[in-house]
């Protein structure tokens, strides 16, 4: 249904990785005053994300107000035995904030919120986010032909893969386009609830780590759009959010599963079959839309895969060429497959324990009964598990300062009917200025590889008639967005929400909901969106 509403309520504006470490400088100088704005001007505080805190599990439990074990979003990939999947909207397994007021009369245009694709049905429109394929279905059918008509184009993700060599226009037209279709969906549905993300003030951090010139382009971009959006939409009020924070990773890399395999419990092998598949297709042939299987070994794989069996690796070439100072130009271009051939990979069916992707912060048990070739007996589980928590809690870097602030069975995190999808240990590295990864090595521990990643701390800010702008926000969740935006709309909450509504909007009751049916799992189709996640380091 098109223009039910007269005017916009609450317009909800994501920005990910958004933090005031981040944000202050660019306050300092100048480069986003309308941010500044809306951050000084109301209510504002940190926003504490989730464990994991990472983009395709933080935005569901944001949009959901639930947990990933209510939700069953823990990472970018989901597991079925020693299969895997990039995750997608059929994966969310609750319903969406903008579904829950559709149930009440309340129109919603939500654009570019990850993991929202393929767009489900509700009043209102909906371009999806980060997971999603570029030229992706929408909501309704039809929508993305007649937004490009209108808007000069549209994209998911900056054209031209990485611009780590200097050109930043893409990341600059990606934002503006995004900002494009939005004002055009609200001139259009004349919602109720608006929802715009801007992915880029995350990307640029991975892609451009430490970077101030692009750093500062993205947000200033970021700012000229909100700027825009605010004069053109007039929203009664405005909820400024992020999923986590960002920040310098200072301390040391701990490659988990090499000291899982110095423990005993992991199997590795050589020549690229222990990994998932994601990188078995060349960056060209995926941006041509071709399937991550189609694809037969080289011969300088081949050659690399026979060189890694007599203790040439990858990481040895690596080290070569950094002292050369080509480690860096010459990595871009090797395919991944040659990097598969010439590395260690763990041998997931024969290990008792690894870790599966890095952005889970997690340990998965190969459980017998479970898993296809389970390892650990059901009967042993729990003694298993202990022993694993207790020794990874003792770990201490060689700095000899604790590597974790946290290392806990699943269920500290997690609850709900899908905590059996999620990691059985969770671990939280030490004020994430220390990092995990799923690499094996030859060392257990490492410089960091990213310079800049992941902190759990965020920003919330509220500005409005709805608004008590002088109400103490210190204690506030990712989980407590979404029972807020029902209360600014009077909509009963969800009693199975998991967050509490921010003390700077009076509370509405809260209520028992049909049990939602959400449709069945769908494989996500684009493995060019593997490539994109492989680029920002998350897989």
């Amino acid at each position: 249904m098109e223009g039910t509403d007269d005017d916009c309520k609450l317009l909800v504006i994501g920005i990910d990785a958004g933090c005031l470490p981040v944000l202050q400088p660019l306050f300092d100088s100048g480069i986003t005053p309308t941010i500044q704005r809306l951050v000084e001007g109301g209510a504002s505080g940190p926003l504490e994300s989730q464990i994991p805190p990472w983009t395709a599990s933080a935005w569901p439990s944001m949009y959901t107000g639930k947990n990933p074990g209510k939700h069953g979003v823990f990472d970018f990939l989901s597991f079925d035995g020693y299969e895997w999947d990039v995750v997608n909207s059929t994966h969310v397994r609750e319903r969406a904030v903008w579904e829950l007021l559709s149930e009440n009369g309340i129109t919603s245009v939500v654009v570019n919120v990850p993991v929202t694709h393929p767009p489900r049905t509700f009043d209102g429109a909906l371009v999806p986010g980060m997971t999603a394929p570029e030229d992706p279905d929408c909501h309704p059918e039809g929508l993305l032909a007649d937004i490009k008509s209108e808007c000069s184009g549209y994209q998911v993700y900056p054209q031209g893969g990485n611009y780590s060599d200097g050109e930043i226009a893409g990341y600059e037209e990606t934002i503006e386009r995004r900002g494009d279709a939005f004002r055009y969906l609200c001139r259009r549905f004349e919602p109720g609830f608006g929802f715009v993300q801007f992915q880029q003030t995350d990307s640029v951090f991975h892609e451009r780590p430490g970077d101030t010139d692009a750093i500062e382009a993205v947000y200033g971009a970021v700012d000229r759009e909100i700027e825009e959006t605010l004069d053109a939409v007039e929203p009664e009020n405005v909820l400024l959010v992020s999923d986590h924070g960002m920040g310098t990773v200072d301390g040391h890399e701990f490659r988990v599963n090499e000291f899982l395999r110095d423990r005993g419990d992991l199997v590795a092998q050589s020549g690229g079959e222990g990994m998932p598949d994601w990188s078995q297709a060349w960056r060209n042939d995926l941006l041509d839309g071709e399937e991550a299987g189609d694809h037969t070994p080289g011969m300088f794989e081949r050659s690399m895969n026979v060189a890694a069996k007599f203790g040439i690796t990858t990481q040895r070439i690596a080290n070569a060429l950094d002292t050369v100072g080509l480690k860096e130009p010459i990595g871009k271009r090797v395919p991944n497959d040659m990097i598969r051939a010439a590395s260690e990979q763990v041998n997931f069916p024969e290990s008792s324990v690894y870790v599966r992707s890095k952005s889970e912060l997690g340990l998965r048990i190969n459980l017998e009964g479970r898993e296809p070739n389970g390892q650990v007996p059901a009967s042993e589980y729990e003694s298993f598990r202990t022993e694993l928590i207790e020794e990874l809690r003792a770990v201490r870097t060689p700095d000899d300062e604790p590597m974790f602030e946290a290392v806990e069975p699943r269920e500290t995190y997690f609850h709900g009917p899908e905590i059996e999808n999620a990691p059985d240990i969770l671990t939280v590295p030490k004020g994430f200025d220390n990092a995990i990864v799923a690499d094996l090595d030859k060392e257990t521990f490492g410089e960091p590889m990213e310079p800049w990643n992941h902190k759990r701390t965020g920003i919330v800010a509220g500005a409005g008639s709805a608004f008590d702008e002088n109400a103490s926000l210190t204690d506030a969740t990712i989980f407590d967005v979404a029972p807020t935006i029902c209360s600014l709309f009077d909509v009963s909450i969800d009693s199975a929400m998991d967050g509490n509504v921010l003390p700077f909007v009076e509370a509405s009751d809260r209520a028992e909901y049909p049990t939602y049916e959400p449709e069945p799992i769908a494989a996500t189709e684009q493995r060019a969106v593997e490539e994109r996640l492989s680029d920002l380091g998350y897989l």
